[in-house]
């Protein structure tokens, strides 16, 4: 792992993004689906779990069967014809991932392998590839794997949906949003890092709908600076972690775009706790982190990670 390469990664997102909406034009890598399947079942670890989880909400809310397991777990989902079967892994060398990829390899169920490395083992156990098109992640972190995951999920969801979506567009709106954060870094960023630096630690908080911004926010400021930080679900965060706020100095990334960020901030509030909220005003947070499109929770979802990202890569980069 190396801070520098990895800032250079995160700097490299909207071409690598383009780039992505450029290949889905150009060819629609889940044209060999069986159609209708019954059930969809996502495998994955860390960041690619985070990815899975929110695609598996979104498709459940569109009326599929479809679930995120940890590729660690013992018991899940057996394998039927009418299983399809979605193991991601950016590496394709993820040891959970393949040792449950190996449950389903001989059929009868369909397996699709999402991967950043066409030619990885976990494409061996594969019926279908998918590749992220994230290039080489240098700094040896997943950033932008992650972010062609939860897009290429998107595109999945719209595939089997029927949806009225031109994800290539998103995809480039998102490019369009990533590359504003970055280029206006040196407007929001000093402040964020100043008031995230606290002693007890980062907390990120976001909605259902988008938790793996949250989880995949805290990972980043874990994985780099080695720091501590720990991500909640909003409307959970009145019921586990209220009450860090009376006992630390507790400090916050908000996503906001549940109907409980008014819960969570009149806590906020009344502790004196600091909020720094990320893609709209919020309330008596303590500054709020805009960036173009930001009033499309899909771009949301694709974009606002890059905050904590940046974060943690110049925390990382000062040590």
């Amino acid at each position: 792992m190396n801070s520098e390469l990895y800032l250079s990664d995160l700097e490299s997102k909207p071409e690598s993004l383009t780039a992505l909406a450029d290949a889905l034009t150009a060819e629609d890598p889940f044209a060999k689906l069986p159609e209708s399947p019954a059930r969809v079942l996502f495998l994955g670890m860390g960041s690619s779990r985070y990815a899975a989880g929110v695609a598996a909400l979104r498709l459940r809310a569109a009326g599929v069967d479809a679930y995120a397991d940890y590729a660690s777990a013992t018991a899940t989902y057996p394998s039927s014809k009418d299983t399809l079967i979605i193991p991601i892994s950016a590496t394709g060398g993820s040891r959970e991932t393949l040792d449950a990829s190996d449950r389903y390899a001989r059929g009868p169920a369909f397996v699709a392998a999402l991967t950043n490395v066409p030619g990885s083992p976990l494409a061996e156990r594969a019926d279908l590839v998918i590749p992220m098109h994230a290039g080489k992640e240098r700094g040896g972190v997943a950033c932008r794997t992650f972010q062609h995951t939860l897009a290429l999920l998107l595109a999945l969801e719209t595939k089997l949906t029927g949806a009225d979506r031109d994800v290539p567009a998103l995809i480039k709106k998102s490019a369009e949003a990533t590359a504003d954060l970055l280029d206006r870094r040196d407007e929001w960023l000093p402040l964020t890092m100043e008031l995230l630096d606290g002693p007890h630690g980062v907390y990120t908080i976001a909605p259902a709908e988008r938790l793996s911004s949250a989880e995949q926010s805290a990972l980043m400021v874990r994985e780099g600076p080695r720091r501590a930080a720990d991500a909640c679900e909003t409307g959970d965060w009145a019921h586990v972690d209220v009450y860090l706020t009376k006992t630390l100095d507790y400090r916050a990334l908000l996503f906001p775009g549940s109907r409980y960020d008014a819960q969570a901030m009149d806590w906020v509030r009344e502790r004196g706790s600091t909020v720094i909220a990320v893609g709209a005003e919020v309330k008596d947070a303590a500054t709020a982190v805009r960036y173009a499109h930001d009033d499309d929770p899909d771009v949301a979802l694709l974009t606002e990670t890059l905050v904590a990202e940046l974060v943690a890569a110049y925390w990382w980069n000062s040590q």
